[in-house]
C-alpha cells in the first residue's frame, strides 16, 4: 500500500494575516513582546524593581510601564537605547 505524501494546503498564516490586513501590526506587537521579555528578564537577573530600573533610565515608572506593555508598540529608539544600557546590554537593530 502506497503511503500518501501530504502537502502544505492553503496559504500560510502570514499570508492571511497580510490578506486581512493585519500583517504588520502582529509583527509590530510580536517584536515588541520579545523586547520588553528581554528588558524583563535582565531586570530579573539583575535583582532591579521598577523604580530602581526608571532610575537608572532616568525616567519615570509610567514610562518604564509603557515600555513592559507589549500593546504599546509606540516606543521609541532612545528609550530602548536607555533601557538596555541600564541593564548592560547594547541594543542593536537589523532589516533583513
Amino acid at each position: 500500500m502506497a503511503t500518501k505524501k501530504k502537502g502544505k494546503v492553503g496559504s500560510s498564516f502570514d499570508d492571511f494575516l497580510a490578506e486581512q490586513g493585519m500583517l504588520e501590526e502582529c509583527e509590530e506587537q510580536a517584536i515588541k513582546q520579545i523586547l520588553a521579555d528581554q528588558i524583563k528578564a535582565a531586570m530579573e537577573k539583575d535583582r532591579l524593581t521598577k523604580a530602581a530600573m526608571a532610575a537608572r533610565m532616568q525616567t519615570s515608572r509610567r514610562a518604564l510601564d509603557r515600555l513592559l506593555d507589549p500593546t504599546n508598540t509606540g516606543v521609541t529608539l532612545h528609550t530602548l537605547q536607555r533601557a538596555a544600557a541600564a541593564v548592560g546590554r547594547q541594543l542593536r537593530i537589523e532589516l533583513s
